[in-house]
Order: structure tokens, then sequence, then C-alpha cells
């Protein structure tokens, strides 16, 4: 985990050197160089998150990667929201909705089955899984389908003090949930150690090498921040393209939400299946359900204080499909996550999941 003076430096200013060309210079060569250092920013963001976290330790080294991608995420969110106008009024739901499938399907059954094909059998915390649901449960209920059905003003949108009590609340109960996994009850969301020999224990789980210094931690989170930069930012600029490409292909415009959400998530995606590789699946878990907790708790409260700053409604109600597919993920992951161990057939049905959500964004 030492930090070296390699590419995982040298890539976030090349990246975001590529985002300030192309953001000048337009053409079809200086959008390939952005999508090429959109992917190595990403890789670049995974292993300096890796030795941050392996120098404050879990759950807080999955915290700082799933805080840092949320507030950048938030940015580029509103910025889209101050530039679009009215007709970007879905944009904030529909990518908060992205993440929390993307996270709770994606990132989660990805994890399960990789995990599960190579270890067989994966345990965790159950209290930590447990928590995190009920947190989802009610942010994405209370955020996402409550609007559809509150009679002040008409669905999907709320009305000025429906939006600052929502923005509130889902405040509150992300704020609660990070206390109780940093501090009150941190050890619900430790890596699970089963009791067993340490000789006994897997190579992968042997114990990793000295943690960095400070220092080689701060330069990490320093390029890790302008790696996420460069990520949102390059993600933002080939929107444009992503935007036509959909529309050229006749698929809903929902489908951009779906597009962002995956690209900035990329990072922490990458980061939970190794861990998963690893046979650390609580940490997996924390990095994907802190996200999804982490995209909703803090971008509703923002998207709801720039709303009414700026006097632009927003739409926070999902359409009927997007509720039953919310509620199914929600059963699922109750379910699946409800006993503390996984094997491949709860990643399988994940996956299944989530190749039904993606479809069906496509083909509505």
């Amino acid at each position: 985990m030492k930090l070296k003076l390699d590419w995982t430096l040298v890539t976030p200013i090349l990246a975001l050197v590529v985002l300030g060309a192309a953001s000048v210079i337009h053409g079809g060569v200086l959008i390939a160089l952005a999508s090429i250092a959109l992917a190595f920013a990403v890789f670049a963001a995974v292993h300096h998150a890796e030795v941050v976290a392996h120098r404050v330790g879990e759950p807080f080294g999955t915290l700082v990667l799933a805080v840092a991608v949320t507030v950048i995420e938030v940015a580029l969110i509103v910025s889209v929201m101050l530039s679009g106008g009215p007709e970007k009024a879905g944009l904030p739901r529909d990518t908060v909705f992205a993440a929390i499938m993307i996270c709770g399907c994606g990132i989660v059954g990805l994890c399960l089955l990789v995990g599960g094909l190579r270890h067989h059998v994966q345990d965790f915390q159950l209290q930590g899984a447990s928590a995190a649901l009920a947190i989802l449960c009610a942010l994405s209920v209370l955020t996402l389908v409550l609007p559809n059905f509150t009679s002040t003003v008409v669905g999907p949108a709320l009305s000025t003090s429906q939006l600052i009590f929502v923005g509130v609340i889902s405040l509150v109960l992300y704020v609660t949930f990070v206390f109780v996994q940093t501090i009150r009850h941190r050890d619900y969301f430790l890596p699970y150690t089963p009791p067993v020999a340490a000789d006994a224990r897997a190579e992968d789980d042997a114990p990793h090498a000295p943690p960095p210094t400070s220092r080689e931690a701060w330069i990490a989170l320093v390029f890790l921040m302008l790696s996420l930069v460069s990520v949102v930012g390059l993600a933002k600029l080939l929107s444009p393209a992503v935007e036509a490409g959909i529309a050229a292909a006749g698929a809903p415009e929902a489908l951009v939400g779906v597009v962002i959400a995956a690209l900035v998530l990329l990072p922490e995606a990458l980061a939970a299946l190794r861990a998963a590789r690893l046979n650390r699946l609580q940490t997996s878990l924390n990095l994907a359900l802190g996200s999804a907790l982490a995209s909703i708790g803090l971008t509703i409260p923002t998207v709801a204080v720039v709303s009414i700053v700026i006097g632009q409604p927003i739409a926070l109600g999902l359409a009927n499909k997007e509720i039953v597919m919310l509620a199914l993920t929600l059963l699922v992951s109750v379910i699946t996550l409800g006993t503390g161990r996984s094997t491949v057939l709860q990643g399988v049905v994940h996956l299944v999941i989530f190749a039904a959500f993606l479809f069906l964004s496509v083909v509505p």
C-alpha cells in the first residue's frame, strides 16, 4: 500500500489536463481521449482510496470513498440543474434511483457472486447490514415513493414545506447512520473474523503490509479527490455524447441518469469487487450500502435547498414501474442479507434484478 511516484499520481493530473482541453476544444479525438482518461482516473481513485482506507481502518476507509464520491456527484447534479432548467427536474430522482439499484443490486450482486465462486460461503456482520438496510428502506420510500401520494401538491413534486421536511429527515437519518457506523456501534461494521486458527486462514486473508504513513495517506487523499473530480468532470463532459446516443437509439431520457450514476460509482464498484475477491465481504457491503445511503442522504437535502433557492421545482416521485423495482430490491436485500452468510445464489438473485432494471430502463 505504499504510495509511489507512478501512474496513480500522474493519471489524475493528466485526466484534469484532458478535461480542460476537451472543455475548450471539441472533437472526436478529444472525446476518445476523455473516455480513456476517465477509465484510468477510476482505477487511480480506487488505488488512492485503498491507501487511505488502509491507514484509517474500517469502517472509516469505506466511508471516505462513499462520501467523497457522493459529494462530487451532488455537485454534478446541481450544476446540471442550474444549467439545464426545468426540463432537468427529474435528474436528481433518476440519478438517486439509479444509484440505489446499481449499489443494492449491481455491486452487491457482483460481490456476492464473485466472493461465492471464490470462497463458496462468506460471512459478514448481520447487525451492520440490517442497520444499513433499515435506513435505506426508510430513506428511499420517504423520498422517492411518498411524493406520489401527497395531496398538497400534485405528485411527483412536493410543496416547499414538504421538501424542507424530506430534506431534513434525510439528513437526520444519514447522520445518525454515520454516527452508529463510526462511533456508537462501530464493531457492527468491522470485517467478520471467523473463529479459526491463524494458520487455517486463506492466503488472501493474511495480514497486509504495514499501513502507510500519515504523509502517504494525506497525499493519497489529495490525489483521491483529484481523481474523483476528474471522473465526475469527464463524466459530465461525455454526457452530451451519451445523451445524443441514447436519443438516437430511441431509449428513454431517464437512461441518462443511469449512465451518469454508473460512471460516478465505478471507483466504488471496483473497490468493493476487489474486497469480495479477498474474502472481505463486510468491506464490500460497507461500500455498496454506504454509497446508496450517502446518495440519498446527501443528494436530497442539497437539491431541496437548490430547488427552493432558485425556485426550480424538482420531481422526486418514481413511476409505478420504478416503485415495483425499488420494492423488489429492498425486499430481496432484507432476505438475502438477513442471515449473515452468503453464497452465489444470493449474488445471482441480485444480478437478475439488476439485469431487469437495466433492460426495463432501455425498453420500458
